[in-house]
């Protein structure tokens, strides 16, 4: 299947019981789904199996992207009345993005706490304006944002997983740690939202890949909203794709310039964001770092330039993150793995299983 897709091309029958409310323990138990591009064999193994499909000379690429602690118990000082926030994005100096529930019944002006566990006020946000997406808002100058979020902000985990645990509720400090790579990198653009075929890997799979000549290099692909969005519009084609910054690091452009020439084994590429991170650079290369935004949008038909094999969890239906892995999987038969991987019993989405396509 190629072309422009249609909206219900994205649909496929789920079953919400395959949600995973949490993730596998430890995280490399995870199982896999290892799917072979030329001919039909799928087999069925575990993430801590990697080093039975990879071989030396291989390179994962990964998104080292950090997950803020993003959610956030508001207070506004007028009433005292609590709200829910998301705050989803840097916008102007000191001003951010907030997603409120109930926010229409904000105002411009509005003066809101974002309190911690037991209530204490750790900063406070000034409503500036309302947009589309939410409110705009403003951190005043004294206040030191970053340490209000690590001390009273929550973990964005997506409601679905929320839903899905129903009465059964895990400590914050758990969801701290666990929505969260190995690998993530403090010192980078940080994401409301985890990439996810990264939360299975551990120290010691990373090492014992990297004993038997597997490479590891990187990109940061900040994570945005617009990652759960899902496509309404008619086509493929028709759907308003978010932006997302990304930055790829001279090192990996020069992997990638090396492989053109010959050299080198396949990229492993590790989750959609970081095949939208290496699918989005200009040609011919860049040279040194390279930084921009990307609202690449991959369907079926698009030749990918910079992925060999691909690591991914299971996806939304109705998103475009299914259609990206259909573009590399071919779609049809996509949905037939995702129906196999249901009788199965694989776990889906964030905290879910994964597949590894070769």
């Amino acid at each position: 299947m190629s072309g422009d897709l249609r909206r219900e091309d994205l649909d496929y029958p789920f079953d919400p019981r395959h949600i995973a409310a949490r993730p596998a323990e430890p995280r490399d138990a995870a199982r896999m789904m290892v799917v072979e591009r030329a001919g039909d064999r799928v087999h069925h193994a575990c993430v801590r199996d990697l080093p039975q499909w990879l071989r030396g000379g291989d390179t994962l690429v990964v998104n080292r992207t950090r997950v803020r602690h993003a959610r956030l118990a508001l207070r506004r000082t007028s009433d005292g009345r609590m709200l829910e926030g998301l705050l989803a994005e840097p916008m102007e100096r000191r001003e951010w993005l907030l997603l409120v529930k109930g926010g229409r019944r904000l105002h411009a002006g509005d003066l809101l706490e974002v309190v911690d566990g037991r209530g204490e006020r750790a900063a406070t946000l000034q409503c500036l304006e309302k947009t589309r997406e939410g409110w705009r808002v403003r951190v005043p100058e004294d206040q030191d944002l970053a340490a209000a979020i690590e001390r009273a902000g929550q973990t964005p985990l997506p409601p679905y997983i929320l839903r899905a645990r129903g009465e059964h509720a895990l400590p914050e400090a758990f969801d701290r740690d666990r929505y969260q790579t190995v690998y993530a990198d403090d010192r980078r653009m940080h994401s409301v939202a985890a990439p996810t075929a990264g939360l299975h890997f551990t120290p010691t799979l990373l090492e014992g890949l990297g004993n038997m000549g597997v490479g590891r290099t990187t990109v940061t692909l900040e994570v945005g909203m617009g990652t759960f969005k899902p496509v309404e519009a008619a086509t493929l084609s028709a759907h308003a794709m978010h932006r997302e910054r990304y930055e790829v690091p001279a090192e990996t452009l020069g992997l990638l310039r090396r492989r053109r020439a010959g050299q080198g084994g396949r990229l492993v590429v590790v989750g959609t964001t970081t095949v939208r991170s290496l699918e989005s650079l200009p040609e011919p290369l860049p040279e040194g770092t390279w930084s921009a935004e990307s609202s690449l949008l991959i369907q079926p038909g698009h030749g990918f330039r910079h992925v060999d094999a691909l690591m991914t969890n299971f996806h939304l239906p109705g998103s475009t993150l299914l259609a990206l892995v259909g573009a590399f999987a071919g779609l049809d038969r996509l949905k037939s793995l995702y129906a196999l991987a249901q009788r199965e019993g694989y776990r889906f989405f964030s905290y879910g299983d994964c597949m590894l396509i070769l």
